[in-house]
């Protein structure tokens, strides 16, 4: 017993000897540093800021607008979220923890679009860490009582045995042989209807027959970028945790990194569920539909910065290394893809001009999270043009100090 503790108290110094002489921000204070402190030259830095302005994307700033705009030729396009006007171009850049430069209103918060999948399979990574999920590649039905379907209108009539109903999101022959991996990695071709939404109306074919009919793929095969899917997970993490996603998110990782009380994680109008005789959300795992996260660019970057530090905060460690590694491994289905969110730069495909190891959070819009451990950097870009990131990105780090 006492060999087990001296092991304990041992890995406990080692991590707090870590950490000793990386910066974390605090809950009230983000220390600036100017990029000449670190010798990184301030004219280029400028330039990749001012690049970033410039090539602003050219979406309305009206978002409902903007979804009309991009997704209006799908059936069951219209939003059933809530959505909210966008800001101008906005960012951050920070280095070895510090921010050395902004732009924009980084306080504004905004929508972050499918950055959300990453606070989905943040939750779902916290469960695992937890053993509420033993294995990732259990079935997930296994794992999912009769969900039983909370509709606000009839609760709000004091009527609610009249519309009280049960879904199945993971019962069909095809859907059970599907587990957290697969529709972590988007590769599960879950198929269904939830909140209104079935799973061909997001990105369909233009053959309307491969939309009902098509033969599904076997999980884990193919990859195919899905919101719907995503929100069948989003839903069976919040049975899994018995209480809403966004309360796990606060307890477990905003909280302890310091984030805003501003943020707000939403879902569909009618996505509600009876958890344990109380009415609980299922939150969206993106603003497709509407909803999902509604965050500031400073809050964005402690996410980064978290993931940045392999999951640890201050000696903390919030989300396992070994998530972070998972999270981060492609597949042969996409080999530019880990989990949600995570965009990989494997070959360097997805940013020419960045380390193959660095990836990033990406959401619409674009609102994007570049996350390069090589460079102990981080930069929240909000609105740029997504044909425009790597232009960014090349000047950023031409302004960094050349490796001894």
């Amino acid at each position: 017993m006492k060999k087990i503790l001296f092991v304990l108290l041992a890995f406990a110094a080692w991590n707090v000897s870590a950490q000793k002489g990386v910066y974390y921000p605090s809950a009230k204070n983000w220390e600036h540093k100017s990029p000449a402190f670190f010798n990184i030259d301030t004219n280029k830095v400028n330039d990749a800021v001012n690049f970033a302005i410039a090539h602003e994307t050219t979406q309305p700033k009206n978002l409902w607008l903007s979804q009309a705009m991009q997704f209006g030729k799908e059936p069951f396009s219209d939003p059933i979220g809530p959505m909210a006007d966008r800001g101008p171009s906005a960012g951050i850049i920070i280095y070895k923890g510090y921010i050395i430069a902004e732009w924009g209103n980084p306080s504004s918060v905004e929508m972050a679009h499918s950055v959300t999948k990453s606070m989905v399979s943040s939750v779902v990574g916290l469960a695992y860490d937890k053993g509420l999920i033993s294995a990732l590649d259990d079935k997930v039905f296994s794992y999912l009582p009769p969900i039983e379907e909370a509709n606000a209108e009839a609760q709000l009539n004091e009527n609610p045995i009249a519309k009280k109903s049960f879904i199945y999101p993971f019962e069909t022959e095809h859907n059970r042989k599907i587990s957290w991996d697969h529709l972590l990695r988007q590769t599960s071709d879950w198929e269904g209807v939830l909140w209104g939404k079935p799973d061909w109306a997001d990105r369909p074919s233009d053959k309307v027959a491969e939309w009902t009919t098509r033969k599904r793929f076997e999980p884990g095969t193919v990859y195919k970028y899905n919101d719907t899917r995503v929100n069948a997970l989003a839903l069976a993490a919040t049975l899994v945790w018995r209480k809403p996603l966004p309360e796990v998110l606060r307890e477990n990782v905003m909280n302890p990194i310091g984030a805003s009380n501003t943020w707000a994680w939403t879902g569909y109008k009618n996505a509600w569920i009876v958890v344990d005789g109380k009415m609980v959300q299922s939150v969206s795992g993106g603003g497709h539909f509407g909803g999902g996260m509604f965050i500031n660019a400073y809050d964005m970057g402690r996410l980064g910065l978290l993931t940045l530090r392999k999951g640890n905060w201050s000696g903390k460690q919030i989300l396992s290394e070994d998530w972070i590694r998972k999270a981060t491994t492609p597949t042969t289905a996409n080999t530019g893809y880990g989990f949600m969110n995570y965009f990989l730069n494997t070959d360097r495909k997805l940013y020419p001009s960045a380390p193959a190891t660095a990836y990033a959070h990406i959401g619409n819009g674009t609102n994007a999270i570049y996350v390069d451990q090589e460079n102990d950097l981080v930069a929240v870009v909000r609105w740029i043009d997504d044909k425009s990131i790597d232009g960014f990105l090349q000047r950023l780090l031409g302004a960094l100090p050349a490796k001894k």
